[in-house]
C-alpha cells in the first residue's frame, strides 16, 4: 500500500528551501547597503541580471527585495527599479537590520548612538521592574543571571542569558509599548557585548553589576535599580573602548 503521507513533505522541503535562499540573499544585500557598498540613493542591479549572477530564480530575489523593503532600506518603482532609501527611513531597530550593522562593521557613531538608546530606556525601565515585577518575572532574572556566571559572556549560551536578563527587567515593567523595544534591546545587549569583547582578553566581569542591579529589583528599590542600570549601561559603553 502506497503511504500517501510521503507526498506532503515535499512541497514542504521545496518551500523551505526557498525561504532559506531568499533569506540568504536579502541577508547578503542587507549587509551590503547597511556597509555602504550601494549607497542611499543608488540603484540594485537589475533583477533579470541580479538572478542570472546568482543562479536563482527571479522570484527569489524580488522576494528579497520584498523583505528589505519591509525594513525600510530600499524601495521599487516601475520607472527607476529598485533603490537604496535614506539612512533615516531604516528600521535599524529591526533584529536583522541591527545584526547587519555589526557583521558589516559598525561606525563609532553607530554604537553610541545604540548606548544613547539603552541609557535612555533601561534606567527608567529598571525602575518601573522594581516596582511591578512579579516573584516568577524574579524568577527568571536570577536564572538568567545563573546561566550567566556558569557559561560566561564569551560562549553564545552566556550572551544568550544576559539578553534574556534584560528582555525580562522590560517585561517586568509591564508597560505595553516598552515591552515593544525588549527583543531590539536584548538583540543592543548582544550585540554591543560582542563587539566590546571583539579581539579583546582583558575585559572586566560585568556579572558583579547585573547582580547588584537584580538585588535593588527584587528589593522593590526604584531609584536604586536606575542608578544601577544606569552604571551598568555606562561601564558596558567604556568596555567598547569608545
Amino acid at each position: 500500500m502506497t503511504d500517501d503521507r510521503s507526498f506532503s513533505v515535499e512541497p514542504a522541503a521545496i518551500e523551505a528551501r526557498r525561504a532559506k535562499i531568499h533569506s540568504t540573499i536579502a541577508r547578503d544585500l542587507g549587509i551590503a547597503i547597511v556597509g555602504g557598498k550601494f549607497l542611499p540613493g543608488e540603484a540594485l542591479p537589475a533583477e533579470s541580471r541580479s538572478s542570472s549572477d546568482l543562479s536563482i530564480s527571479r522570484g527569489a530575489y524580488r522576494e528579497a527585495v520584498r523583505t528589505l523593503a519591509a525594513k525600510g532600506l530600499v524601495e521599487s518603482r516601475t520607472k527607476s527599479g529598485t533603490r537604496v532609501t535614506d539612512r533615516q527611513r531604516w528600521n535599524m531597530l529591526d533584529l536583522d537590520v541591527l545584526a547587519w550593522m555589526f557583521v558589516a562593521g559598525p561606525s563609532d557613531e553607530f554604537v553610541r548612538s545604540i548606548f544613547e538608546l539603552r541609557m535612555i530606556v533601561e534606567p527608567q525601565a529598571a525602575a518601573l521592574a522594581a516596582r511591578r515585577r512579579t516573584g516568577a518575572e524574579l524568577s527568571r532574572m536570577g536564572h538568567a543571571l545563573e546561566e550567566m556566571g556558569r557559561l560566561g559572556l564569551e560562549t553564545p549560551a552566556g550572551r544568550a542569558a544576559d539578553e534574556a536578563f534584560h528582555h525580562i527587567i522590560l517585561e517586568a515593567t509591564h508597560n505595553e509599548p516598552l515591552i515593544t523595544l525588549s527583543n531590539s534591546i536584548a538583540a543592543a545587549v548582544k550585540w554591543t557585548t560582542i563587539y566590546a569583547r571583539r579581539n579583546r582578553t582583558d575585559l572586566r566581569d560585568p556579572l558583579p553589576d547585573h547582580r547588584s542591579l537584580y538585588e535593588s529589583i527584587a528589593d522593590g528599590d526604584a531609584a536604586g535599580a536606575r542608578a544601577k542600570m544606569t552604571e551598568l549601561v555606562e561601564r558596558a559603553l567604556g568596555d567598547t573602548g569608545l
